[in-house]
C-alpha cells in the first residue's frame, strides 16, 4: 500500500522549481510517461506538480497540497514543474511555463522561481537554462 501523501500548506512554499525531463528533445512524452519512470525508480509515482509537454499542454500531476518528490531536501517547501525535453524547449512550452508560474506566484507570492540546478543538493544542470533569470525577464519574479 502506498504511503499517505504528506500535506503541504501554502505558507510553506518558498520555491517554484523548474525541471526538465532530460530526455531527447524530439521524444514525445507526457505526465503518464514520467509517472511510469518515477514508479520505476521506486517512488510513489510522478514527483512533479505539473508537466509541460512539447506542445505546451500543462498536465497537472501531484496536487499542490501534496509534498512533491523533485528536489532532495526541499520537497516540503517547493512546487515542481517539469518541461519535457533536454536543451531546446518549444515556444509553446515556454509560454505555458510562464502561464503556470504567473498562476503559482499569485497563490504563493513569497515563493521564488529557480531551477533544479540551483540547489546545492544536486549536481544536475536541469533545466539547462537559468530559470531565475528567465522568470525575471518575464516579470514573474
Amino acid at each position: 500500500m502506498p504511503a499517505t501523501p504528506q500535506p503541504l500548506s501554502p505558507e510553506m512554499i518558498r520555491y517554484l522549481v523548474v525541471h526538465c525531463s532530460d530526455t531527447p528533445d524530439d521524444e514525445p512524452m507526457n505526465a503518464s510517461d514520467i509517472h511510469a519512470m518515477h514508479l520505476g525508480f521506486g517512488w510513489d509515482g510522478v514527483g512533479y506538480h505539473a508537466v509541460i509537454t512539447r506542445d505546451g499542454v500543462i498536465e497537472r500531476c501531484r496536487p499542490e497540497f501534496w509534498v512533491g518528490a523533485h528536489v532532495y531536501g526541499h520537497n516540503t517547501e517547493s512546487l515542481g514543474v517539469c518541461l519535457i525535453g533536454r536543451n531546446h524547449f518549444t515556444d509553446a512550452q515556454m509560454n505555458a511555463l510562464e502561464q503556470l508560474l504567473v498562476e503559482w506566484r499569485q497563490r504563493y507570492p513569497d515563493a521564488g522561481v529557480c531551477g533544479h540546478c540551483d540547489f546545492p543538493s544536486t549536481e544536475k544542470t536541469c533545466p539547462n537554462f537559468d530559470a531565475s533569470a528567465w522568470a525575471a525577464s518575464k516579470g514573474i519574479i
